[in-house]
């Protein structure tokens, strides 16, 4: 597992355990978060990331281990300790948004500060500060529940970070959008982010959103961390066949391993039909692995001169997706998934070239 070198994690998580009778939801997590990083939790449904975000929140209590904020312990099995959620110094943006509709977006963004007694001309101008850093001054009057849904989240985030928290924490926040609108809040919550350089952790089940605003992502299954890693390295060398299949558009091939050739290098796999592939061999390889992981991304199809793996396939299948074209390919192990852009066409059934340079397919 990866590390942050800088002096003192702003959050450190360790060995946390939460079970719900017999059920266990947290299965052991350990990882740490540095001042100003922006860090996602990110796996399927059931996988433990909310309960990890609400542990740390205080909304939830752990079995076992423990959290510390700024080094200060504020969950700690072993010393008893539990330190309420409003004293923890975090602040929340929920799914729902959880503003109040019968309130004005100003009273909204006013209320945590009201709440801890600052003076009322403290309380203008926080409200103020935060509305213009979200683009909602000209708003401060109207009422809550006459907002659209993207001007209700931003009023959410707003309140959020009133009082200057030292971490922000998102919980899925973008999940009641559409789909572009949460692609103009992931690149404006990025921003204020920086902006901020507040320590945020940001829970999400959407791959494409946790690699467009992370600085690392950690991927969680069954209560577990599977990889802690930056986007590129989640993306580009998945440690595990979940990791590799869950994160973008992937094709798993199986074979059986020839030869290496040389440490963290290359090695030859034989796949069905007798195809010989050379693959990325990283250093944590033990030798007896029996799949690769192939980015449909990373795939040409046309003609190649000198390519390192160029296999003869078919065109099975071409479907149009705006952005890209995806093809699924017949080729001796059976069909691959790819992805080229919508400039070049390929008709069904015709005989193409695969090819795939060996860094991008990955022994897992």
């Amino acid at each position: 597992m990866s590390e942050i070198g800088n002096d003192r994690p702003r959050i450190e998580v360790r060995d946390l355990i939460v079970r719900y009778g017999d059920v266990l939801a947290v299965d052991g997590v350990s990882f740490n978060i540095a001042a100003g990083e922006l860090v996602t939790l990110l796996g399927p449904s059931g996988c433990g990331k909310t309960t990890t975000l609400r542990s740390i929140a205080g909304l939830e209590t752990p079995t076992s281990g423990a959290i510390r904020l700024n080094g200060e312990a504020v969950y700690s099995a072993e010393e008893r300790r539990n330190v309420p959620s409003e004293k923890r110094g975090v602040s929340m943006v929920f799914q729902s948004y959880a503003i109040w509709p019968h309130m004005t977006v100003f009273e909204n963004v006013a209320y945590g500060l009201r709440v801890r007694k600052l003076p009322a001309r403290e309380i203008q101008q926080n409200v103020h500060r935060v509305l213009d850093l979200v683009q909602m001054r000209e708003f401060a009057d109207r009422g809550a529940s006459k907002l659209s849904g993207g001007q209700q989240q931003r009023v959410a985030v707003a309140r959020a970070i009133a009082f200057s928290p030292s971490v922000l924490l998102f919980d899925e926040p973008l999940s009641n959008l559409d789909a572009k609108l949460r692609a103009e809040m992931r690149v404006e919550l990025r921003e204020l982010q920086r902006r901020l350089d507040i320590t945020s952790v940001y829970v999400t089940h959407d791959q494409e959103e946790a690699l467009a605003i992370s600085d690392r992502v950690i991927v969680m299954n069954g209560g577990r961390i599977e990889q802690i890693g930056t986007p590129e390295e989640i993306y580009n060398r998945p440690r595990s066949r979940f990791v590799a299949d869950f994160v973008g558009s992937t094709n798993i091939i199986s074979g059986r391993l020839l030869d290496a050739r040389g440490a963290a290098a290359t090695a030859s796999l034989e796949i069905a039909g007798g195809v010989k592939l050379h693959v990325a061999m990283p250093e944590s390889a033990r030798g007896d692995e029996t799949t690769v992981a192939l980015r449909s991304s990373y795939i040409h199809l046309g003609p190649t001169t000198g390519a390192m793996n160029a296999v003869t396939g078919t065109i099975h299948r071409r479907m149009f997706h705006g952005d890209f074209i995806q093809y699924v390919v017949d080729w001796p192990a059976g069909q691959l998934l790819v992805r080229r852009p919508p400039t070049e066409l390929f008709d069904e059934g015709s005989e193409v070239t695969i090819s795939f340079a060996p860094e991008h397919c990955v022994l897992l």
